[in-house]
C-alpha cells in the first residue's frame, strides 16, 4: 500500500510517537494542573515539555503563550473571535481552507468587515495586493502559510513586514506546512501562529494550538471557551493571564505525549532533511505528471515554491473515480474532491468537481512515486 494522503493526516508516524503515548497511559495517566499528587505533578511538567518543543520548533518567545487545544480549526477560531470585533477589517486570501473563510463568514453577520484577496491560477499571493485592501480599522491579516489544495507558499514573511508597518496583527495557519517547512514567528512577523499535531508535525489526532505572539493584548482577546483551568479556583471569573485565560478544561495529556514525540523526531532527522526529501520526491511527482498526455498539473510546478502536495485531473475522468480506482487497483491512497477549500478551486478553475491530490511524506520513496506516476498513466490511457 502507498499512503498519500498526508496532506489530510500524516502517516506513519514515527514509532516513538506511540511509544511515548504508551508510556503516559502506562506510567502518569494523571490530570494535568488538577491535584498536587506525584503522578498530577508529572502531567503538569509532560504539558510544559509539550510547550517548550512547540516554541523551540516555531521560534516562539514564550512557551506560557502557547494554548493547546484539538485541532488548527479550533484554534482559528480561537485566534479570528478572540481578536476581531464588530466594526473591524479584516484580509484574507482566495486559497483559504474553510478552517479560516467560514468562522470569517460567521463574524461578518455580527459586523467585522472581510475582504478577500484573489490570487493568481497557480495559488500564488501579491503582498502589494494584501497592502491595498488595508483601511483604517483593519485589524488583522488572515492567511495560509501553504494552499492545501495545490501546495502554493504565501510570502508570510512579506504580508508580516506590511502588518508591522501598519501596525495590523498577522494571524497564520500553518496546518499544511508546520513540520516540513521551517517557520520563525520572529522572524516572519508572525503575531498568531496556528498549528495542527495530526499533520507533517507527526503527532496524534486531537492536539494542536495558537501562538500568541508579544504584541498581542491577551487581555483583549475574548476566550471561545470558559471553564476550569486548575488556577485560581476560588473566583468565578476566568483567570485573565495565558495561558489559563484561553486554556479550560482538561487537556490531551495523552496526545501531547505523542506530538511531543514527534517534534523530537523531526528535530533529531532535521527540517532542513526533511524539507529537501519532500522538495525531491514533489518535483519527481510532478514532472512525471507532466509527461502524461490526459493528465492536468495544478499550481507553480516548481517544487521550491510549495509543499509537497500536488493536485491533478485526468481529462475526460471524475476525480472520483480515479481516486477510487486508485485505491482499489493501485493499492494507492490519496484524497479527490473539493479538499474543504472551494474557494481555492475557485480560484484555480476546478470547482465545483475538485481534483485528485496526492500528499507526500518524509516517509514516502522514490519508488512510490514512480508506481503513483504509472498508475496515473494507466488510467489515462483509457481515456479515448
Amino acid at each position: 500500500m502507498i499512503y498519500l494522503d498526508n496532506a489530510a493526516t500524516s502517516w506513519p508516524k514515527p514509532p516513538s510517537v506511540a511509544e511515548a503515548m504508551t508510556d503516559f497511559m502506562d506510567h502518569i495517566g494523571a490530570n494535568p494542573g488538577r491535584a498536587g499528587h506525584r503522578l498530577a505533578v508529572k502531567a503538569g511538567q509532560l504539558v510544559y515539555l509539550a510547550r517548550e518543543a512547540v516554541a523551540e520548533i516555531f521560534h516562539a518567545p514564550d512557551p506560557l503563550r502557547i494554548v493547546f487545544g484539538y485541532n488548527i480549526t479550533e484554534s482559528l477560531n480561537l485566534g479570528l473571535k478572540g481578536i476581531l470585533n464588530p466594526g473591524d477589517h479584516v484580509i484574507t486570501s482566495s486559497m483559504e481552507h474553510n478552517s479560516m473563510i467560514r468562522p470569517l463568514r460567521e463574524l461578518q453577520k455580527y459586523g467585522v468587515e472581510l475582504s478577500i484577496v484573489k490570487c493568481d491560477v497557480e495559488g500564488r499571493l501579491s503582498p502589494s495586493d494584501v497592502e491595498a485592501q488595508i483601511r483604517s480599522n483593519t485589524k488583522l491579516i488572515a492567511i495560509t502559510h501553504a494552499s492545501n489544495v495545490v501546495g502554493t507558499l504565501i510570502p508570510i514573511r512579506d504580508i508580516g513586514a506590511i502588518c508591522r508597518k501598519h501596525d495590523i496583527l498577522m494571524l497564520v495557519d500553518t496546518a499544511q506546512s508546520a513540520g516540513s517547512y521551517p517557520i520563525d514567528m520572529q522572524r516572519d512577523n508572525i503575531d498568531l501562529l496556528g498549528f495542527t499535531g495530526h499533520k507533517s508535525l507527526c503527532g496524534p489526532t486531537g492536539t494542536g494550538g495558537l501562538i500568541i505572539g508579544e504584541r498581542v493584548d491577551e487581555k483583549q482577546m475574548k476566550p471561545l471557551i470558559q471553564g476550569g483551568t486548575g488556577s485560581y479556583s476560588e473566583h468565578e471569573e476566568q483567570p485573565f493571564f495565558l495561558p489559563d485565560a484561553m486554556e479550560s478544561g482538561t487537556l490531551n495529556g495523552v496526545g501531547l505525549a505523542g506530538l511531543i514525540a514527534g517534534i523530537e523526531w523531526i528535530q533529531k532527522e532535521g527540517l532542513d532533511n526533511i524539507r529537501h526529501h519532500d522538495m525531491m520526491l514533489t518535483q519527481q511527482l510532478i514532472n512525471g505528471l507532466l509527461q502524461i498526455p490526459k493528465c492536468i498539473v495544478y499550481g507553480t510546478h516548481d517544487a521550491r515554491k510549495q509543499t509537497s502536495t500536488v493536485s491533478f485531473n485526468i481529462k475526460g475522468m471524475a476525480s472520483s473515480e480515479v481516486g477510487l480506482r486508485l485505491d482499489e487497483e493501485y493499492d494507492i491512497l490519496c484524497r479527490i474532491g473539493l479538499h474543504c477549500a472551494p474557494m481555492a478551486h475557485k480560484t484555480i478553475g476546478t470547482f465545483p468537481n475538485g481534483t485528485v491530490r496526492f500528499g507526500i511524506s518524509y516517509f514516502n520513496t522514490n519508488d512510490d512515486i514512480k508506481r503513483a506516476i504509472e498508475a496515473v498513466a494507466g488510467l489515462s490511457q483509457e481515456i479515448t
